[in-house]
């Protein structure tokens, strides 16, 4: 089984990667306080990155999954907080768009994320619920060629900068998750307002959301029937990009670590001549392998969403992997690894967050254990390398 690149894949890696290193690595520290990297994304929109998800009638790049994920990768090497803006451009609300919203909103919506000029924010969360989606307290009336929105969501991401918010809520107040659906709202929108403000330890503000008999046309409900079904298909793609995040701050913490043992000098010796430190390096270069494969093996399932057993997989293994390796780096960084001057002590905030967005740990192992205790016949191979499974959290 091979990874290899195409020449056009390796050229737009290494142009994302000279950016990164070059411009956003040296910047990232000023956005720590919650600032949007406004500059950053436009640099990225004039790459074409912003439209990796968008299909090319639309005027993005039509990428796969696995494309994706690389270049989010290169980006969280060196700034989670832009890796984490391009994630909600690259991410489960724009393919939402472009799956299932009509014709005249995608035209509408989707050129105007490749060039930046709107930012799509995902409002799931609800303050009683997170993960639990079947006990959404948001809800949509649909009234003839209207919708009445009514509701409020947490934690949400670029809310203060988003030009479209993807919700996801009950629709004409039915029960469960067959009762889910989605609906577009702009943020000029009577009776929607931005509150709440949090600013999380990875740099990011997070933001509180309220729907108050907000008024829309009928074609934002751009999707009404069978949602929680498309909600978990689009999210087998996100729990692929999150992880890519996660590789690439457990990279970028390796790169730096690396670097700084063989400078620094403890005793007369460089830091990297102990024992003790090449093995700590030894176990982070083996997770961030094994991180990396098998991600790698999630996204190249993706036809056009991965094999959900796999992604699951790959986003606890990664999340994980990603905070043993920034901590141990920061570690080896010794007191400096603490300050926020050093990289090393933002990627490993940065890193907490894997775990918690995009379907918690405990969540994913529980499903893919139920999977496992359910489906699992002796001797029919390898799991994940078919669709034997089913999806992971049906």
């Amino acid at each position: 089984m091979s990874f290899g690149l195409t020449a056009q894949q390796r050229q737009m890696i290494g142009t994302v990667r000279e950016l990164a290193q070059a411009e956003f690595r040296n910047d990232a520290l000023k956005y720590m306080d919650g600032t949007f990297p406004w500059e950053n994304m436009r640099k990225l929109a004039g790459l074409g990155v912003l439209g990796m998800s968008v299909p090319e009638e639309y005027g993005g790049m039509g990428l796969p999954v696995f494309d994706t994920a690389l270049i989010l990768e290169e980006i969280a090497k060196v700034c989670y907080v832009t890796a984490m803006a391009v994630l909600g451009e690259a991410g489960v609300q724009t393919r939402v768009i472009a799956t299932y919203a009509p014709d005249s909103i995608k035209q509408r919506v989707l050129p105007k994320v490749c060039t930046g000029e709107c930012i799509l924010a995902i409002c799931m969360t609800e303050p009683h619920a997170g993960t639990d989606v079947a006990n959404y307290r948001t809800n949509a009336v649909v009234k003839g060629e209207r919708v009445i929105l009514n509701g409020t969501k947490t934690l949400i991401s670029r809310a203060a900068e988003a030009g479209m918010f993807v919700v996801f809520t009950r629709i004409d107040g039915r029960p469960g998750r067959e009762g889910i659906g989605c609906i577009l709202v702009e943020p000029q929108t009577k009776g929607f307002a931005v509150t709440g403000n949090y600013h999380t330890m990875g740099g990011e503000n997070l933001h509180e959301v309220q729907f108050n008999d907000c008024e829309l046309p009928l074609e934002n409900l751009v999707i009404r029937e069978d949602g929680f079904r498309k909600l978990l298909s689009a999210f087998n793609t996100q729990r692929c990009l999150n992880p890519s995040i996660s590789l690439g701050l457990a990279e970028g913490a390796f790169d730096e670590t690396v670097s700084y043992v063989r400078e620094r000098e403890i005793f007369g010796k460089p830091l990297s001549a102990s024992q003790g430190v090449r093995w700590k390096l030894a176990d982070m270069y083996k997770d961030i392998e094994a991180g990396r494969g098998l991600l790698y093996r999630a996204c190249a399932t993706a036809n056009p969403f991965p094999d959900p057993f796999l992604a699951a997989s790959a986003k606890v293994f990664c999340n994980e992997m990603s905070i043993r390796v920034t901590s141990e780096a920061v570690q080896l960084h010794g007191g400096y690894g603490f300050t926020d001057e050093y990289l090393v002590s933002r990627l490993y905030r940065g890193a907490r967050y894997g775990s918690l967005g995009g379907g918690a740990s405990e969540t994913l192992r529980d499903l893919i254990g139920k999977k496992i205790v359910t489906d699992w016949q002796r001797g029919d191979g390898i799991l994940g390398l078919g669709d034997e499974l089913g999806a992971v959290g049906e």
